[in-house]
């Protein structure tokens, strides 16, 4: 029996070509196939890393792929090794791919990666947001209603979001956002990530959309979008905590110092809570209080 092949996800450079991964080009020049969202660049990157490929190559992109995938699928089988690789970055993520890797999973053939460049995480950790928590959002719908829908169900959501979009659908995507998420929420639009005119802009969603509004933008652009700061916690969602201390012995006042301390809530606020919800104890004697 033949042993099985395996698909190979390769990270392509999403600028600079000397951030291909030195794995990509052994890879190119041993395939036996290679699967390229453009042929045409797929030689101008072959060209640009001085290797030729030995295996056969193939279009493989958003309007074959569902056709492609279980041809691809047979070479595997057979015991060949399958390149894939996109325009720029990691296949699969917003690109062609994750159909192929669906249906070699569901076979139960090898997969696996090179990895390399990628502009969502570039971009995440230039923005100077957040970074220890984050979403990949890709495109936002185009139509105005469906983005207003998309966006209004992102406007609590807590971590970094990385969203891409086209040059000429900028100024009208961060108007959208500051109007779902407030004029000053934080943000950064990345431009040409690693090429030439590589281009940051960080501040207010409302300035960003403006100053794309005003000046025309060009090349590959990604967006991240900081996260919504987490609602004030209220005094009656927090009675269960000190309520809890009490009922262990602590002090009323002791209780109420930590768990507002510990929620950044105002001392007096939640102690006056805490002494309402508190069990009344019975005076001496055990007559209720104003009982005579």
């Amino acid at each position: 029996m033949t042993d099985p092949g395996r698909l190979v996800l390769a990270a392509t450079p999403i600028g600079d070509v000397e951030d291909a991964p030195p794995r990509l080009a052994r890879l190119l020049a041993a395939a036996d196939v290679v699967a390229a969202e453009d042929t045409r660049r797929l030689r101008r990157l072959c060209s640009a890393l001085g290797v030729e490929p030995a295996g056969r190559v193939v279009s493989y992109h958003e309007h074959n792929e569902a056709s492609r995938s279980a041809g691809l699928v047979e070479e595997v089988r057979a015991g060949r090794t399958v390149l894939l690789v996109t325009d720029a970055g990691m296949p699969s993520v917003s690109d062609p791919g994750y159909r192929l890797v669906r249906a070699v999973v569901d076979a139960g053939l090898p997969v696996t990666a090179v990895p390399g460049p990628s502009a969502v995480l570039t971009a995440l950790a230039v923005s100077g947001l957040a970074t220890d928590r984050f979403c990949f959002e890709g495109f936002l719908p185009r139509r105005p209603g469906e983005r207003r829908r998309a966006l209004a169900a992102l406007a609590d959501e807590p971590r970094t979001m990385v969203l891409f979009e086209a040059p000429h659908r900028l100024a009208a995507m961060l108007a959208a956002v500051a109007e779902a998420f407030g004029p000053q929420r934080p943000a950064a639009v990345c431009r040409e990530l690693t090429k030439t005119y590589e281009e940051v802009r960080r501040g207010p969603v409302a300035e960003l959309a403006a100053w794309a509004e005003q000046s025309p933008v060009r090349g590959e652009v990604t967006v991240v979008v900081a996260g919504a700061d987490p609602a004030p916690a209220r005094p009656q969602d927090l009675l269960p905590e000190v309520l809890a201390l009490l009922a262990d012995g602590v002090r009323l006042k002791d209780a109420v110092t930590a768990v507002a301390d510990r929620h950044g809530l105002p001392k007096r606020v939640l102690y006056d809570a805490a002494l309402a919800a508190r069990p009344q104890e019975p005076p001496p004697g055990g007559q209720p209080p104003g009982d005579h």
